[in-house]
């Protein structure tokens, strides 16, 4: 069995990827046990939130005013979507939760506790767990479980000398993790949501670096989603939305490929000192003998030869230009699942000569 349903059939874009097809051919897959199959009804949620079913806590705003010293900005963890993060503590029980206060004219009245609704009944170990809200007069604030090391941002593409590079398993633990949270969203979630905005600044990482998508009151719970306002995402929307504005679950594969290709490389899209991260890769995509090209140097060689074939490959069919042609989350995840573990493959040293000779099949 392919673990990307698009392998099932000759087509150009098959053909275009050839030597990345035939890696993931050849890889026979069997499901893993322990997937989540729990279903979120968002619409539910919607049609009931405001008649005090909302599970999540209730704050006053003085209660999270007291929790960040008055949101002191050396409380500020950043901002995301439509507010400000803040660090706090709550002083009913000692617990550090990060504090989200979302601009003023973002959510209104039944509008915010449907959406707080929505957010109470997505549960999921990827994703980071809302603990309650704060509606008093104009004051709109979430509170999400705090994490304590950080983004993925942080940690791939942070400019502290001393840092350590994040090995490979560790790289790919955090892209099943991800993909995890993702395949939720898509496919358990009931309707299923639209997640678009992940990059690795709302990847959000705990002690063990395992990776939990934050934001996600930002997503769209519906298959399609056309804004009339494209939002900046510096290189991680899929071509589609950013033509048209068209947002669909295969947009978030796209992106989840770009951050799939950082993971690799430990380079940046955002690096505007670099060329196009994606147009960059295409053309070793083409060529199995330059995937070690792709490899972060500051790895050492120390990954898996057939590993980094595996991950290569769900990079480049998650970044088809065609939506159509990129993989379901679940294939995605049910692919990464083999290669969190050292058997994936016996560990290189260095990359081949880099003046390889080309592929027999290439993508035009």
């Amino acid at each position: 069995m392919s673990c990307f349903p698009c392998f099932s059939r000759k087509s150009a874009a098959e053909e275009d990827l050839s030597p990345v097809a035939r890696v993931v051919k050849d890889n026979e897959l069997t499901e893993k046990p322990g997937h989540p199959t729990q279903k979120a009804s968002v619409e539910e949620a919607q049609q009931d939130a405001g008649n005090g079913s909302i599970a999540a806590q209730t704050f006053t705003f003085r209660e999270l005013a007291s929790a960040t010293k008055n949101f002191r900005p050396e409380f500020l963890l950043g901002e995301e979507g439509f507010g400000r993060v803040y660090k706090g503590c709550l002083e009913n029980n000692g617990q550090t939760v990060a504090v989200k206060q979302l601009d003023r004219n973002g959510y209104q009245g039944q509008d915010f506790l449907a959406e707080v609704k929505a957010l109470s009944l997505l549960q999921h170990q990827n994703l980071i767990k809302l603990i309650g809200y704060c509606a008093d007069g104009d004051q709109r604030l979430l509170v999400y479980e705090y994490m304590p090391t950080g983004s993925l941002e942080d940690h791939l593409h942070g400019t502290s000398a001393d840092q350590k590079p994040i090995s490979w398993y560790t790289r790919m633990k955090i892209a099943y993790g991800t993909a995890q949270g993702l395949e939720f969203l898509h496919e358990k979630a009931d309707p299923p949501v639209i997640y678009r905005e992940l990059k690795p600044s709302t990847i959000l990482l705990d002690e063990d670096f395992n990776p939990k998508l934050s934001d996600i009151g930002l997503a769209k719970g519906d298959k399609v989603h056309v804004s009339s306002m494209v939002m900046d995402t510096n290189g991680y929307s899929s071509p589609e939305y950013t033509r048209t504005g068209q947002l669909t679950l295969k947009s978030d594969v796209y992106s989840f490929g770009v951050v799939m290709l950082e993971l690799i490389t430990g380079k940046s899209v955002m690096d505007t000192n670099e060329p196009n991260l994606v147009a960059w890769a295409m053309p070793m995509f083409r060529d199995q003998k330059r995937f070690p090209e792709l490899v972060d140097p500051l790895l050492q060689g120390e990954y898996p030869s057939k590993g980094l074939s595996q991950a290569v490959a769900v990079a480049a069919m998650c970044l088809q230009e065609e939506a159509s042609v990129r993989p379901l989350m679940a294939d995605v995840v049910m692919t990464l699942s083999f290669l969190t573990t050292e058997s994936a493959g016996p560990q290189v040293d260095s990359a081949p000569a880099p003046n390889s000779p080309p592929p027999e099949e290439r993508m035009d």
